[in-house]
């Protein structure tokens, strides 16, 4: 499948310092903020720096050095928000929509990095 890359999406222009964000951790090839609307107590996005569409594009064509900082891109965001199991809180979830029946609204890779409460089985669609 062929990706088209949207260079105006909102996270795009975060990467191009055009929209200020909350930097929860930045490295080499990814970038982590606080979630404008978050919907738990610690509710953080992680994005690649690369121009990555989906989770699939990503792991299909990104190079193995961006593959592994932005896995531990997310592990590092987790144990600062203090979200690992026995870290203080009892968990966290990683939510990645991707394609429009998953409702992802931002064409740019990003993960949702959830916790500081009991999250249930599932989040509600419309918290």
């Amino acid at each position: 499948m062929a990706y088209s890359y949207d260079n105006e999406n909102i996270f795009a222009r975060i990467l191009r310092g055009e929209i200020p964000n909350d930097t929860v951790l930045e490295t080499e090839h990814s970038l982590a903020f606080h979630d404008i609307n978050p919907q738990a107590p610690v509710h953080v996005l992680v994005i690649p720096k690369g121009p990555y569409v989906t989770y699939d594009h990503f792991a299909g064509t990104a190079s193995s050095g961006e593959i592994v900082d932005f896995t531990r891109a997310v592990g590092m965001v987790c144990a600062q928000m203090e979200v690992t199991p026995g870290a203080g809180n009892a968990g966290y979830r990683i939510i990645a929509n991707n394609g429009s029946d998953a409702v992802q609204e931002v064409p740019h890779l990003h993960v949702h990095v959830l916790g500081g409460r009991l999250l249930g089985r599932m989040l509600p669609v419309f918290a």
